[in-house]
């Protein structure tokens, strides 16, 4: 495997760790859309841990909401699933493949806690089920330890070429 960091963590030729470099090289997404900085703690086909340092210079602050920054709902959402996309490249040895992941479902979506500029958001996901190209997960956002948001997310997984 073909690695872009020497901070990049390695278990049986899969990194346990993916900095921005590598993340870049498993999702399409780029700003303003990339949401995660840093996944840890992954365990191919089984979960991983996405890091997103939330920060005032992102461009929802500016209308969600003036004088008062919340990151919205969907935005953390939408990091889970990021955050599962790598899990799910890395598992699938899909680096530098052009990989695409289409949201299917989005199932028990609970916000619990507000998500503001300073805060560094950890989004922890699970593999519940996978059958060839579609993925079920469980995920959970957390600040300081408090939960953020959960959901159950289906995706679909699929290389562009």
């Amino acid at each position: 495997m073909n690695t872009t960091s020497e901070s990049i963590a390695m278990t049986d030729q899969k990194p346990t760790t993916a900095d921005i470099q590598l993340i870049q090289k498993i999702l399409p997404h780029r700003y303003p859309f990339l949401l995660v900085d840093k996944v840890r703690d992954i365990v191919p086909d089984t979960s991983a841990v996405g890091i997103k340092n939330v920060t005032m210079n992102e461009p929802h602050f500016t209308g969600h909401f003036p004088g008062n920054p919340i990151m919205p709902g969907v935005t953390i959402v939408e990091a889970m699933a990021q955050t599962a996309g790598v899990m799910a490249g890395i598992s699938l040895d899909l680096e530098d493949r052009e990989l695409l992941v289409y949201f299917m479902t989005i199932d028990n979506c609970k916000f619990r806690r507000m998500v503001v500029p300073g805060d560094v958001l950890e989004m922890h996901v699970e593999v519940l089920k996978k059958r060839s190209k579609m993925w079920r997960f469980k995920g959970v956002a957390k600040v300081d330890g408090e939960v953020a948001a959960e959901a159950e997310f289906a995706a679909m997984i699929d290389l562009k070429d």
